[in-house]
């Protein structure tokens, strides 16, 4: 399974915040990376670069490859409605961002693992495709056997975050995939719009 696996501070640096979640060492030097850091003179971006920055962006945030963004992109394209929201839908559907979303993992790429590693069910199935898109209404657990893990305990007890297209019962370890969420509601800072134009080119 290909996936990103190199320095994630160094990408954070890149694009100027912390996309990976919750990094110290961003914090402590948040400026791209390179020789002379912070007062190296940096020209004005072309719109290309700019447009390219904020997919690689968008790439590097949901552990995504590239063939795979860009079959997202004509599931997009192909769909009724705004195309830039739709492919930011496609990507908070995937069975690891849900993961993720719930809390049952710290980062998205935990959660690649954990349903990798066989510890998920969906609607009382083991899935161990983490792109595997899930529908509305889709209940989404823990496997027995997994619920003591302590990565997923851990997880779990640090997690304050409420997500409106999202139920997740503690005790069951269970969670419902209610709705797919509208774009005010997804978090993630990115310009989609600027993805949409680049691959319209």
């Amino acid at each position: 399974m290909a996936r990103y696996t190199g320095p994630k501070t160094k990408i954070a640096r890149k694009f100027g915040e912390a996309i990976f979640g919750e990094d110290k060492n961003f914090e402590k030097r948040n400026y791209p990376p390179g020789q002379h850091g912070n007062a190296r003179r940096r020209g004005k971006k072309s719109e290309y670069a700019t447009q390219l920055a904020e997919k690689q962006k968008a790439k590097y945030t949901y552990g995504i490859l590239e063939r795979q963004f860009s079959n997202l992109f004509k599931k997009a394209s192909a769909s009724q409605g705004i195309t830039g929201e739709i492919l930011l839908q496609l990507c908070e559907s995937r069975l690891d961002d849900v993961v993720y979303r719930m809390g049952i993992s710290k980062s998205r790429s935990g959660a690649r693992q954990l349903v990798g590693h066989r510890h998920i069910t969906v609607n009382g199935e083991i899935v161990n495709i983490p792109s595997y898109r899930l529908k509305e209404g889709d209940v989404v657990a823990v496997r027995e056997k997994s619920k003591s893990l302590v990565a997923i305990e851990d997880a779990l007890a640090s997690n304050n975050n409420v997500f409106e297209w999202l139920t997740w019962n503690n005790d069951t370890k269970t969670g419902t995939f209610v709705k797919v969420p509208e774009r005010l509601q997804i978090p993630e800072n990115i310009k989609e719009q600027l993805i949409v134009e680049l691959y319209s080119k």
